[in-house]
């Protein structure tokens, strides 16, 4: 199985650090889960790059029939620890290892980014029963308050050519003659904990900051409490709130 580098390298060493600093997601997705993509009990849907599970829980909770796909042996191994009812394969958007037209939706939540191409399209499109559903998720965080920019480029140092939600260059992947155009949702969210797991854990469990020698891990943390700790509205909390944007987009498969 092919992927790139910095998810084979940086999400193997930073599974745990994922599992604890990445939001969960608002409320408002377990209704666009069952209005949108219809997912109900006796309905077959693939998770697909669903690392350690964070949103396979949802999609637990709707009854369906949940398969997991995740390449990286350690994220894989996390969700199977912590949600032992799901079956997880190993594989890939560009070689899911199921039937043809087996599943009524394929759900790919903080993944697509990674493999937005015509061929993984063509893949998930080739699993999908006609008139399935294809749904994307993203939680982005807001850029909104004054630290964020800040917060961004200290990370985006790194980035090189790491595919990112942010480019937006997901999107050139559609059209695709598989799928019927692309329905859009936006949600507010906000993810609140300790400094150390919002802002830290957050930034360490990016992929190309994953890969990184743990000196440079550990430079890089110690400018993030820096800017913590100079942000007044950060300042000596326990507990902090970082506002996050959802973005929900489905496609049905043709």
């Amino acid at each position: 199985m092919s992927i790139h580098a910095a998810a084979a390298t940086g999400f193997e060493a930073a599974a745990d650090a994922y599992a604890r600093g990445r939001p969960d997601y608002p409320a408002a997705i377990d209704t666009w889960l069952a209005a949108t993509l219809g997912l109900r009990p006796g309905s077959v849907v693939v998770d697909l790059g669903a690392g350690t599970g964070k949103f396979t829980a949802r999609l637990v909770a709707t009854g369906a029939d949940i398969i997991a796909i995740e390449p990286v042996d350690a994220m894989r191994a996390r969700l199977a620890a912590d949600l032992p009812s799901v079956r997880a394969l190993a594989g890939t958007a560009e070689a899911i290892p199921l039937p043809d037209a087996s599943v009524d939706a394929v759900v790919c939540a903080q993944a697509f980014h990674w493999f937005a191409t015509a061929s993984a399209l063509s893949e998930i499109r080739r699993v999908l029963r006609p008139g399935g559903r294809l749904g994307l998720i993203w939680n982005a965080r807001d850029e909104t308050p004054a630290w964020g920019p800040a917060l961004t480029a200290l990370v985006a140092r790194y980035e090189g050519d790491t595919p990112r939600f942010s480019s937006g260059a997901w999107r050139k992947a559609f059209p695709h003659p598989g799928f019927g155009p692309l329905e859009e949702q936006r949600f507010t969210h906000t993810h609140a904990g300790p400094p150390e797991q919002v802002l830290v854990d957050r930034m360490l469990s990016v992929s190309y900051i994953a890969s990184l020698p743990a000196a440079e891990q550990q430079a890089l943390a110690a400018r993030i409490r820096s800017l913590a700790a100079s942000t007044p509205e950060f300042a000596n909390e326990a507990e902090i709130v970082v506002p996050y944007v959802t973005l929900a987009v489905a496609a049905r498969a043709v």
